[in-house]
């Protein structure tokens, strides 16, 4: 083996070295939540939280049975398909028509939902309380899904409408010449090339509604319509703000959904975003 061959596997594998100990870091903030929620005690920093010496599930029965986890749960489900069914749906059209046509306006809309966008949304939070407030959508699902849906609809179209930049517009016009009509060509050609993008970007639009705090808990003010960031929020605030256990085994329930649902779209991420936000 020569010199520049041992060089090169020297250094990859410094750099590997490097990255386990760089997952292992990031991973130390989950691992310690999880030793605290099977813990007995409820201060997060007593001694053997650690190390449980009596480990113990009560925490998680005690979430599942004596606290509306399975309501929140459920809210977080409606809120979340609700948002990514009504932001999908129009984002997906959306960005196919910039990606494919040429029109007026077409690059000063696009530059207005990035502007948009650059803005926080909490400066609007005032004015859609008082129109919903007005609207009776207030302690209301539709008017919550209509915010997400909003906000999210902006990345939805920048990142498709990269992804369809780079399918090649000859596969659509060979269609055409084949006798396919602009409905076929979209369902049966463009969306299946597409899919990768379209899976990863409902997935981040679900991710977001999942983790939402600061609309759901202003918008949704009775506990039976909490989601599950409000009722985390609530567990904080009333008589177990002290029970660091108990939060840590709730919070550790609400990240095992969104860790399954990553896990099995893993394969698409990497076209599905990069290929959008480099074609954008």
């Amino acid at each position: 083996m020569n010199k520049k061959t041992t060089d090169r596997i020297v250094r990859l594998s410094i750099l590997n070295i490097l990255f386990i100990i760089l997952c292992f870091i990031t991973l130390i903030p989950i691992i310690y939540a999880f030793l605290l929620s099977i813990s007995s005690g409820s201060s997060a920093f007593g001694s053997g939280f650690l190390f449980p010496e009596n480990p113990t599930l009560k925490n998680y029965k005690a979430i599942l049975v004596e606290e509306p986890f399975l309501i929140w749960f459920k809210n977080s489900v409606v809120l979340s398909l609700g948002t990514m069914i009504l932001a999908m749906s129009t984002s997906v059209t959306a960005s196919y028509a910039f990606s494919r046509f040429r029109f007026r306006g077409r690059n000063g809309m696009l530059k207005l939902l990035l502007l948009l966008n650059a803005f926080p949304q909490i400066l609007s939070m005032f004015a859609i309380f008082r129109l919903f407030k007005n609207m009776n959508l207030l302690n209301n699902y539709i008017g919550l899904i209509l915010i997400y849906a909003g906000s999210m609809c902006i990345f939805s179209i920048w990142n498709m409408k990269g992804y369809f930049d780079t399918i090649p517009i000859e596969i659509e016009e060979s269609a055409r010449i084949d006798g396919a009509g602009s409905g076929q060509i979209i369902w049966r050609i463009i969306l299946p090339l597409a899919r990768p993008a379209i899976i990863v970007t409902a997935v981040m639009v679900l991710i977001f509604v999942w983790n939402e705090y600061l609309f759901a808990t202003t918008f949704l003010m009775n506990e039976e319509n909490y989601n599950l960031a409000g009722g985390l929020y609530q567990l904080q605030a009333n008589d177990y703000s002290r029970n660091w256990s108990l939060f840590s085994a709730a919070a550790i329930l609400v990240s095992v959904p969104i860790l399954i649902l990553f896990f099995s779209i893993q394969k698409y991420m990497v076209s599905g975003l990069v290929t959008g936000g480099v074609k954008g």
